[in-house]
């Protein structure tokens, strides 16, 4: 704080609002007394003020002033003593450099009144500090009814308050403006349909066609900042998302247009709008794929604030009539941004921006447009919306337990694995709802989705601090099928169903729990001794192992640890954080590396028999899907274990509130 500022005790305002009794001067003239102190206004004015009285004894009996006028008496005459000390003290610093000051008693009156002044000063400046920072931003109130701010009295804008607060680097200022053909950008528009819109429908596709032609067409009508800042940013989501390089020419591009499209921020980020939820949603999906630029946890926090300001995240009454087309859009635009909220703050192992009990939205009814085929390489019809009809499901399932093991409470669950097998169950149901027209890629994605899921919450939880051993066996096993299935993806050098930086994320949350199990079970997960889990009567069954489990554990092991290494790496020629990522695994991965090496080698040196492992149970037969057996459930999958904290495997900002 800024040290040439007066303090409180140098310019006291002493003043009472009411005076009981008026000075003797003021009674006697018959006039108002505004019972100022030292002396009041009429004194003041004439001339007077020395004769003004202003203590209690100088009063009639029974006219004194009121006890506030009394202690405010008191404060001045303490007021006049501290002046005197302050110039004995400057006199004799001044004249008497070498005698040591004695410090004054501590329980000297005066010391104390003038620490409680000074305290009192002090806590005054850091409040006048405080709105004058406040005041520099203006009159903040996000809410249905706000529109933005009070542009008269301030430059500020919230959407400037927003890029102010996720920016994390500088975004360069865009090139100058040259479209790129037409044919280019309809490629380009064409890629954001087939792989991310299919997932989070948060705006029509007419709307995305009509400011691609409204900017394209010449001399015709005048294009709104929203329809500029949707065509922008959905050319620059799908430039970064081609993007294998956070050098290549896709990424610069991707980030000049993202640069273009902030030009338009003031208006497309207004609060009060429907237009702002979906202009947030695309700069989330955006910073999913530039981490080193824009906060994702941050952004999705005001989008969420949006979308409960706006009142999205409750339907309207019955008795309220909304067309069914309005309806659907709305309960679409909630659910992308519900399924946004809930995928990061998983990843990053923080809390939901608002909970299931304070939402109450049905789902929106995707399975109305049109084939796959019929729209798969057109931009003239509508796309199926099956992704999102899956996707949006999955997400209440993981938001339920991840609330309940994660976020709810320290308490141990009475029954956990009776918990854990009931989600497991649902999270399987979910997995044998896929239709046969869903696209492959969209499968694998699904399929990653499920491997995760199953790892996290069998991970260990705040309310599950334990992992029974046949848990730790499904961890173990769903880890390397979550690898040997995100590591041809993450070197494919077309990124389709919007893989991310979370995609790094969970890799390495994956890898950390495969080791963790591996380092304190190794005899079990390695020699093929496979547990036995009693079922009782009518409780879920608990998730199968794959056909494979219990065989070949050391080759498998390594090539998994390696397969986490190499995905982690090719990441990292996207992401730079990936790259920390791999420096934290490769130190907990170098001793069981070593370890597993060294088993391989006493193995090829011992004569093994060729019957199977004790304890191994043949699996059924898999069916047509990759990696999915045919009770429908995956046929390997990846694992953690107990002594690393969910938090310590993700390594980001972990714990914090928005």
């Amino acid at each position: 704080m800024s040290s040439s500022r007066p303090s409180a005790a140098d310019t006291p305002l002493l003043r009472v609002s009411r005076p009981v009794s008026a000075c003797s001067r003021c009674r006697s003239a018959k006039i108002k007394c505004d019972g100022k102190l030292p002396a009041c206004t009429a004194c003041e004015k004439s001339g007077r003020a020395g004769e003004c009285s202003s203590a209690n004894d100088q009063f009639a009996k029974g006219k004194e002033r009121s006890y506030v006028a009394s202690l405010e008496s008191r404060v001045e005459k303490l007021e006049r003593r501290i002046a005197y000390a302050r110039s004995r003290k400057a006199s004799v610093a001044m004249h008497d450099v070498d005698e040591p000051v004695q410090p004054p008693d501590r329980k000297d009156s005066l010391a104390t009144i003038r620490a409680a002044i000074h305290g009192k000063a002090a806590r005054r400046r850091e409040v006048a500090d405080v709105n004058e920072l406040v005041s520099d931003f203006g009159y903040l109130s996000v809410n249905a009814t706000t529109r933005d701010f009070e542009s008269s009295t301030t430059h500020m804008t919230f959407g400037r308050l927003i890029l102010a607060a996720t920016n994390l680097e500088p975004v360069p200022d865009p090139k100058p403006l040259q479209l790129p053909p037409r044919g280019a950008s309809m490629a380009l528009v064409q890629y954001y349909l087939d792989n991310i819109y299919v997932l989070f429908p948060v705006f029509s596709e007419t709307a995305l066609l009509n400011s691609l032609d409204a900017i394209y067409q010449e001399n015709g009508r005048p294009v709104t900042d929203f329809e500029s800042w949707l065509f922008y940013m959905v050319l620059a989501i799908a430039t970064i998302s081609q993007s294998c390089s956070n050098r290549d020419n896709l990424y610069g591009d991707g980030l000049n247009w993202v640069g273009r499209a902030l030009q338009y921020a003031d208006k497309a980020l207004m609060p009060g709008y429907v237009s702002q939820i979906q202009a947030l949603v695309l700069l989330v999906q955006y910073s999913m794929l530039d981490p080193a630029h824009f906060d994702s946890w941050q952004l999705i926090g005001f989008a969420c604030r949006a979308v409960v300001d706006l009142g999205f995240h409750q339907d309207p009454p019955k008795e309220e009539q909304v067309e069914k087309k309005t309806m659907e859009m709305r309960r679409r635009i909630f659910y992308c941004v519900y399924s946004l909220d809930r995928s990061i703050s998983m990843v990053h192992a923080r809390c939901f921006s608002f909970t299931d009990d304070s939402a109450g939205v049905a789902f929106p009814s995707l399975h109305g447009g049109a084939s796959r085929g019929a729209a798969a390489n057109s931009l003239t019809g509508p796309h199926s919306l099956e992704p999102a009809s899956l996707m949006f499901p999955l997400r209440y399932t993981q938001s339920s337990w991840y609330q309940e093991l994660f976020q709810s409470s320290r308490a141990p669950l009475q029954n956990p694995t009776l918990y854990i097998w009931q989600v497991c169950q649902e999270m399987h149901e979910w997995s044998e709802s896929f239709p046969d027209s869903l696209p492959l890629h969209f499968k694998d994605f699904f399929d990653l989705e499920l491997l995760y899921s199953y790892v996290y919450c069998l991970a260990p939880s705040c309310r599950v601090p334990s992992v029974s051993a046949y848990g730790k066996t499904l961890i173990f096993e769903y880890s390397i099928a979550y690898m040997q299935k995100i590591f041809p993806i993450s070197r494919d050098p077309i990124n389709k169903a919007f893989y991310t930086y979370h995609d790094a994320l969970r890799v390495y949350f994956v890898g950390s729990q495969f080791l963790a199990v591996l380092r304190e079970d190794p005899d079990q997960l390695l020699n093929g001794v496979l547990p036995y889990t009693p079922v009782a009567a009518g409780s879920p069954p608990p998730p199968p192992l794959p056909s494979n489990a219990g065989i070949d554990g050391v080759d498998r092991s390594i090539n998994c640890v390696t397969h986490i290494t190499e995905t982690l790496v090719a990441f990292g020629h996207r992401w730079d954080d990936s790259k920390t990522l791999l420096s934290s695994f490769k130190c907990l991965a170098d001793p069981i590396l070593a370890m597993l090496h060294r088993r391989k080698q006493r193995l090829k040196e011992t004569p093994r028999p060729s019957h199977s492992p004790p304890g191994f149970m043949p699996q059924p037969p898999f069916d047509h899907r990759p990696n999915i057996s045919t009770d429908g459930w995956p046929s390997a999958m990846p694992v953690f274990s107990n002594n690393t904290s969910l938090q310590g495997a993700h390594g980001l900002g972990l714990g914090q509130t928005r």
